[in-house]
């Protein structure tokens, strides 16, 4: 089996957990993930089989969205329900109020990732500090909010729905909210969407690997230009984008890059 498959992770499952569930289900080893997803969230995960995984950076680059609910008031060493109590205080903020200030995030942000993540540091995990009680400097990064939007406030919890980059932590989100995420869902990745996802003991069915570029403009070679391609050389073709699909007839051979001079092989795809 080749592809991509669209699953829905039940919370307190690690991704990892589930591409080795993936592993064992269909007897291979060449599978791996686009986009983690912590062990309290659910919903999407994009897994990818065999020849797919040569795609793999290209699906976590997809912008994602989320349905959180994030508990106001509380803060925890985690930043999420199933860390240590931290804080505790009143939450007791108006609709208009939390409006306001969820609008303050929409836009390029700087955002500091949770001290319990996988960001690396010094070539150490940052979680790795947090449980040894080591403090270390954590620098933030450039992510994009799309979509803040409230979707319904029972104090204190605060319902919501994100659309966002790539690297956005909701958990940061949250902590920088005051609060911390109670319960996180998501529900795309690109042009993947939940709805359309299976869960880990169901029936799988794998998705061409191409489906997951179709916002990539398509170029299909010449058996000649194809085999030149497959071999890792520089085609002397006009490309109409910086990155595009490569087909050498019906084939999806891989991804190509636009150069001074034509166009090179940016990942092709191991032969069928």
């Amino acid at each position: 089996m080749d592809g991509i498959l669209l699953l829905d992770k039940n919370a307190g499952m690690t991704s990892h957990d589930v591409v080795d569930s993936v592993r064992r289900r269909v007897g291979r080893r060449d599978v791996g993930h686009a986009g983690t997803l912590d062990p309290l969230a659910t919903g999407l995960l994009v897994v990818c089989l065999g020849r797919a995984l040569r795609i793999l950076e290209f699906l976590e680059s997809h912008d994602k969205e989320y349905e959180t609910t994030i508990r106001l008031g509380r803060r925890t060493e985690t930043d999420d329900a199933e860390g240590k109590i931290l804080e505790e205080r009143e939450a007791n903020s108006s609709r208009q109020e939390l409006e306001g200030a969820m609008a303050r995030f929409v836009g390029t942000i700087s955002q500091k990732p949770p001290r319990y993540s996988a960001v690396k540091i010094a070539g150490r995990r940052l979680y790795e500090y947090a449980r040894e009680g080591r403090e270390v400097e954590i620098p933030e990064r450039t992510v994009r909010i799309d979509e803040f939007a409230l979707l319904d406030w029972t104090p204190p919890l605060l319902c919501a729905r994100l659309r966002c980059s790539k690297g956005t932590y909701v958990r940061s989100l949250a902590r920088d909210m005051g609060g911390c995420v109670e319960a996180l869902r998501r529900t795309a990745s690109g042009p993947f969407r939940v709805e359309d996802s299976v869960k880990l003991d169901g029936p799988y069915e794998a998705l061409p690997p191409d489906v997951g570029l179709l916002h990539l403009p398509e170029v299909r070679l010449s058996a000649g230009d194809a085999a030149r391609f497959e071999h890792g050389a520089t085609v002397d073709i006009a490309v109409p984008g910086d990155l595009v699909r490569v087909y050498g007839g019906p084939v999806f051979l891989g991804v190509g890059a636009r150069v001074s001079g034509g166009m090179r092989p940016r990942k092709v795809l191991a032969p069928r």
